[in-house]
């Protein structure tokens, strides 16, 4: 018995000596898990208005102008750079008058992230306006 004793002495002993002080690990931000915040991207908007007419009046909006409107020749183009996810692009171009020409061609494209994101086409001597627009998203 007294082997039972000892045993049983020296495995309280053994449990008492391993308990010692516990250490807790308090975070002093939260912690985050998958939700990590989508990295802020630069994305290029280009208008272009290409073609034959002697010259054209151009309007366009962008989010720093509002409505521009420009008389120009052509080719024309203008870019800005946004971090928008989405934004509502319009474009559109009307030929003030064409030269003496037996094909004439009026063309506008609004580019996005170097990819056509709209485009209208004319080859009409009529002075009609070309208008193309829509909501871009990321």
């Amino acid at each position: 018995m007294p082997t039972l004793r000892v045993t049983l002495l020296v495995s309280i002993a053994a449990v008492a000596l391993a308990c010692g002080d516990t250490i807790i690990n308090v975070p002093t931000a939260p912690e985050r898990t998958g939700t990590q915040q989508p990295a802020v991207t630069n994305t290029v908007i280009e208008f272009r208005v290409l073609g034959n007419p002697s010259a054209v009046r151009i309007r366009y909006s962008s989010p720093a102008d509002g409505l521009t409107q420009v008389v120009t020749t052509l080719p024309y183009s203008n870019h800005f750079t946004t971090t928008a996810t989405n934004l509502f692009l319009s474009l559109e171009a009307t030929p003030l008058g064409y030269s003496v020409l037996v094909n004439p061609f009026l063309g506008i494209q609004i580019v996005v992230g170097g990819s056509l994101f709209r485009e209208a086409t004319s080859n009409e001597f009529l002075l009609n306006t070309l208008s193309v627009s829509g909501t871009w998203r990321q």
